[in-house]
């Protein structure tokens, strides 16, 4: 799904009324769509009692969920009925754009907008209010975007902790108040028969190619195999021709050059100090503007197809190297492996199921009201990152283990 959208941004404010998210809590339409939509049918709540600590000494509640799949902002609803309370949570303006029935339902649901090409002060201040007023909890995905790897926490944003740091500020200001993060690591565990939905799946995308499917072979040398078609074609569609490396390698050059070619295109001068991902949002933003301002048709379809270039080079580049030939692996592994080749291939993943989501609260961390020390990353975000990297990789043990072997190795 792109996130970027060919109309002009208008800022959503949150719904603040509370009749829209009782009636959808009240009759459970968040388990009928997850189930329907996502596969995902159960849950489990862990360390609740942490959060309604925080909420019984009327603190304002910054909640920072890892973000690897569509279904997390709903997933939250869960803990959020047990605790009997709304709330508030950014999302992305494409989110909005791109459909009136789920534009609706996340207003309703307290989401409003963000303009992630840009800079959306509307907002963060909307989101600083929220934490000053502390009706209720605030949901920010410190990753930024969904990355499909459960088990892998992608680099924080240092806007979750600007929010946070001048929310704090101002209530200390205003009332003596605090605000309070509680990081949030969000697991999916998978309730089936991986081979059994390995060998649907994987037959699907083979047929999608043109091969027959091969049901005889090892399911990750099958998988093995889709993911060197998928990149000889990347590859011959930007380089000419396949090449001969190792997958990780043969990504990061591939990665390498679709950034270098959309910057050099747009005229953008390298910026050692930023990562991939970091070239990704800046070009992602030049997109953006570029394409509310264009008229000829021909240049257009240019910005389009840099679009592309630049969606695929953060697709690659977020694909972690074990996920495909670590052993043993697991079965979550294997599912979001093959759901990322069905969305190169056929567009979208084929409905997952069945999923449990496991919600695990993390410990307080009392936000400081004072600035961040001057060139280095920010206590406050690295202390967020500690308790999500160390709640997931906990949580990635509750997998099963598949020991699964390929025919030759890459």
């Amino acid at each position: 799904m792109t996130v970027i959208v060919d109309k002009p941004y208008r800022f959503v404010p949150p719904h603040r009324g509370n009749w829209w998210p009782s009636f959808i809590q009240r009759f459970r339409l968040v388990d009928f769509y997850l189930a329907r939509h996502d596969g995902v049918v159960d849950y489990e709540c862990r360390h609740l009692e942490r959060v309604k600590k925080t909420i019984d000494a009327g603190h304002a509640i910054l909640l920072t969920p890892n973000h690897c799949r569509y279904a997390d902002p709903l997933v939250l609803g869960w803990p959020a009925r047990q605790l009997r309370f709304h709330v508030f949570a950014m999302a992305s303006w494409h989110l909005f754009a791109k459909s009136r029935f789920d534009a609706f339902a996340i207003h309703k649901m307290g989401g409003f907008s963000i303009f992630r090409e840009g800079t959306d002060r509307q907002s963060l201040e909307t989101a600083i209010d929220i934490l000053v007023d502390a009706a209720r909890p605030l949901i920010l995905f410190p990753e930024g975007t969904t990355n499909r790897t459960n088990d892998v926490l992608q680099p924080l944003l240092d806007g979750v902790a600007f929010i946070a740091r001048t929310a704090a500020k101002r209530r200390a200001k205003q009332n003596g108040g605090r605000v309070v993060v509680h990081p949030v690591a969000i697991k999916y565990l998978f309730m089936g028969d991986i081979q059994q939905w390995g060998d649907q799946a994987v037959s699907k995308l083979e047929s999608a190619i043109g091969w027959r499917p091969m049901p005889d072979q090892p399911l990750l040398d099958r998988i093995r195999r889709l993911a060197e078609a998928m990149m000889s074609i990347h590859e011959v569609r930007y380089l000419g021709k396949t090449d001969h490396q190792s997958l990780p390698q043969r990504r990061d050059k591939l990665v390498q050059h679709l950034l270098a070619s959309a910057e050099s295109q747009h005229e953008l001068a390298a910026d050692p100090n930023l990562g991939p991902l970091g070239r990704v949002r800046r070009l992602r933003s030049t997109l953006s503007n570029e394409l509310l301002k264009c008229k000829d048709a021909n240049q257009l379809q240019n910005i389009y197809h840099a679009i592309d270039s630049v969606e695929l080079s953060q697709q690659l580049y977020s694909y972690p190297d074990r996920y495909l030939f670590q052993f043993p692996t697991t079965d979550t592994q294997i599912l979001e492996t093959v759901e990322r080749l069905q969305e190169g291939l056929l567009g979208k993943p084929d409905h997952p199921g069945p999923l449990k989501a496991v919600i695990e609260f993390g410990e307080p961390i009392e936000v400081p009201c004072d600035r961040a020390p001057r060139g280095e990353t920010d206590p406050l975000m690295l202390s967020i990152q500690s308790q999500l990297t160390t709640m997931l990789d906990a949580l990635s043990l509750e997998a099963n283990l598949i020991e699964l072997t390929l025919t030759q190795s890459n």
